[in-house]
């Protein structure tokens, strides 16, 4: 990621509940005449137990010594406010508790009517509770105050005249921390603040709540495999009103370091780059991108290389560019910049395209892969969509085409062809020019800036978001996987060879469809082109896809669309089971339940695994049972996993007795009419041909299909 994609938590108070503290600031006990006394006298004068009754209705109930409250009493104003406790000369002093009109209250020490030494004040405006010392009314010394009711939000540590000054520990309800100094209730000074759901830390100096000065920031990157991998990003230097800002050194998770000057978060000014693999080069920074890079050889640290010449790679092996049909168009003399430029952007964006390369790599699977640095061609093509880079005027299977290098031509719209991270970044470097270079107007660097604009504009804002039917739920993701290769092989039996290659057009797949008589009242000629047309730029227009190629994500993605749709009944039928399931379940609600691998299901038809650009991919993880099986949770009123269980059953309904059955029959068909094509009784044939094979094809072999394998 560039580092000014790595944000500071400027203000992580932001969550912190209002502090209104009440009024439990005491006016004085001023004793005027009283109108009416009743109770012990001794000499002429109130003594012992007795009630008076003052001016203005005040009362107080309680001992009296020589016409003075003192000792244990009440007294109670007429504005509702009340004391309870310890008098001595008619002033509450000692040990007492006030009751305020709205409910608050303060128990403890009282000196001269107002709270001294250590109580206990509850607030009940605004959930606020405070335990320890008071001076003269207000919280000063080592106290607790927690600022809301379920007691998430708190404070503990040194108080000045109602502050947070000094040194404390502040919890917040979101469950971030920070220990360290205060002063007038914002962080100053030296501490330590941990984000908890973010996973960063920063220990160092602070000043009016945000970091400044000298300090050190985490960035903690995780996954949720089970693997025990933990890596980090972490920058220590200065910081200036939150960002780092002066001299600092940057230290990637990867391995890499930069160490230099910065600028509002951005690398700027003079820096030196040191790769993981210990290679390493200086240069001139402007907002996070090397202008003038010297590559000339330099001592470089132990166990590391120099760059000692231009020709030198700035990647390593896992990342080495193959983009020979671009840098061809270019003039010779041109070509190592270029190269070197678009390296250069590479590297910037590295931790992005790790993470983003890790990501996909995990769809379509209940475990990680062991390489979570290698995809199929089927991700890929997942990655292109959601990213939307086939709303830019070119389809998958031209993309197929750009990318091609020396494959074998079966191998080219294949979905099992493997792309390592090389191969990834190669081909969004080519996609990126074919694109975006008619729109750059006389670049520097054509192919750098070309590949910087898909980032910024597809990549990263569009990454991760998963769409489409086959991955955007992981179960159900996994499920339909098992069925990929036999839905392979009618894709290819549905191809036509074109260039050497084996390609389908929406055309073919209508066709396909007419074939197997899998079109009805439901699921008719106009709703399969609506499911086809789902990701298109323009999904109103259905008669623009009809001759357009598609991939076999985009084939295979289609017949999910249409298993939700013929489906329909069968899903109704479940629902109903399921309700009587968890009405059964409502017995049980004290058993133990089994994880499900939902993570991030929302509703029964759309799906969000987006994560923050400054994290380790975080998706809906495939989570499995120690047996290896995918389980489900049992229903207990969870209407997103009766729905996660209802698609996975419909999926298999429609593969299992609607689409392969439909798929066998016209293979069928298809080799017995060859077969009966000259023989004399071949009219006979047709006749039984036509008639219902089973009750899961639901009408018989159309003319069509004669036809067609007839004319062949």
């Amino acid at each position: 990621m560039t580092m000014s994609q790595i944000k500071l938590q400027n203000h992580p108070d932001s969550d912190e509940q209002p502090e209104d503290e009440g009024n439990y600031e005491l006016p004085p006990l001023v004793i005027l005449t009283e109108q009416r006394y009743e109770g012990e006298t001794c000499e002429g004068q109130f003594h012992g137990q007795g009630v008076a009754y003052f001016e203005g209705g005040h009362v107080y109930k309680g001992m009296f010594s020589k016409g003075l409250m003192d000792g244990f009493g009440t007294f109670t104003r007429a504005a509702g406010l009340k004391y309870e406790g310890e008098f001595v000369h008619n002033i509450p002093m000692g040990q007492g508790t006030y009751t305020w009109a709205d409910g608050s209250t303060y128990k403890g020490e009282v000196y001269n009517g107002i709270p001294h030494g250590t109580g206990t004040y509850k607030c009940t405006q605004n959930s606020l509770f405070y335990s320890g010392q008071w001076h003269q009314g207000k919280r000063h010394g080592k106290g607790t105050a927690y600022y809301n009711e379920e007691k998430n939000s708190w404070y503990k540590g040194d108080w000045v005249r109602n502050n947070r000054e000094g040194c404390g520990l502040r919890c917040y309800p979101s469950g971030n921390t920070y220990s360290g100094e205060w002063k007038t209730n914002q962080r100053h000074g030296k501490g330590t603040m941990r984000w908890l759901n973010l996973g960063q830390k920063y220990v160092g100096a602070w000043q009016d709540g945000v970091q400044h000065g000298q300090g050190t920031h985490v960035w903690n990157l995780r996954r949720k495999d089970g693997s025990q991998y933990s890596q980090s990003n972490r920058y220590t230097g200065e910081f200036a009103q939150g960002q780092r800002h002066g001299w600092g050194t940057f230290y990637y998770a990867g391995g890499a370091i930069y160490e230099g000057e910065w600028k509002n978060n951005k690398k700027h000014g003079q820096g030196k780059f040191t790769l993981s693999d210990g290679r390493a080069f200086e240069g001139h920074f402007v907002d996070d991108q090397i202008i003038t890079p010297n590559l000339r050889a330099h001592s470089a640290p132990l166990g590391a290389f120099p760059l000692s010449h231009s020709n030198s790679s700035l990647l390593g092996p896992d990342m080495a560019l193959n983009i020979d049909c671009l840098l061809d168009m270019i003039p010779e003399r041109k070509r190592d910049t270029e190269r070197k430029q678009v390296e250069f952007v590479v590297l910037r964006q590295e931790r992005e395209l790790r993470s983003i390369c890790s990501f996909y790599s995990r769809l379509g699977y209940a475990h990680s892969p062991v390489n979570t640095l290698l995809l199929s061609r089927l991700q890929f093509w997942r990655l292109l969509k959601d990213c939307n880079i086939h709303h830019h005027g070119i389809t998958l299977t031209q993309i197929d085409r750009l990318i091609r290098e020396d494959v074998d031509p079966a191998e080219i719209h294949s979905p099992f062809t493997p792309v390592l991270l090389r191969k990834l970044i190669s081909y969004l470097v080519i996609v990126a020019h074919h694109i975006h270079s008619k729109d750059m107007v006389s670049p520097k660097h054509l192919l750098a800036a070309c590949f910087s604009k898909l980032m910024t504009d597809d990549i990263l804002p569009n990454a991760k978001n998963v769409k489409g039917f086959l991955f955007r739920q992981p179960d159900v993701g996994v499920v339909a996987m098992n069925y990929m290769k036999r839905c392979w092989e009618v894709f290819q039996l549905f191809c036509t060879a074109t260039r050497d290659e084996q390609t389908m057009t929406c055309h073919h797949l209508l066709w396909m469809f007419k074939d197997f008589h899998l079109l009805d009242h439901k699921l008719t000629t106009r709703r399969l082109l609506e499911i086809i047309n789902t990701e298109s730029h323009n999904p109103d227009n259905l008669s623009a896809s009809v001759d357009l190629e598609i991939t076999f994500l985009e084939f295979f993605e289609v017949l999910l669309g249409c298993a939700e749709v013929t489906c329909e009944q069968v899903s109704e039928t479940l629902k109903e089971d399921h309700r009587v399931f968890g009405s059964n379940t409502e017995t049980r609600k004290d058993s133990p339940e089994v994880e499900t691998g939902i993570s991030s299901a929302q509703d029964g038809s759309q799906w969000d695994v987006k994560t923050e650009a400054n994290e380790i991919p975080e998706p809906a993880e495939y989570t499995d049972d120690p047996e290896g099986e995918i389980m489900c949770r049992p229903a207990e009123n969870n209407t997103k996993d009766c729905k996660l269980e209802l698609k996975m059953k419909t999926v298999d309904e429609f593969f299992n007795h609607f689409f392969f059955p439909a798929s066998d029959y016209y293979q069928l068909v298809t080799r017995n009419i060859m077969e009966e094509k000259h023989h004399p009784e071949s009219q006979v044939a047709l006749d039984k041909m036509k008639q219902k094979p089973n009750n899961a094809v639901r009408t018989t072999c159309s003319y069509h299909v004669l036809s067609f394998v007839g004319s062949v």
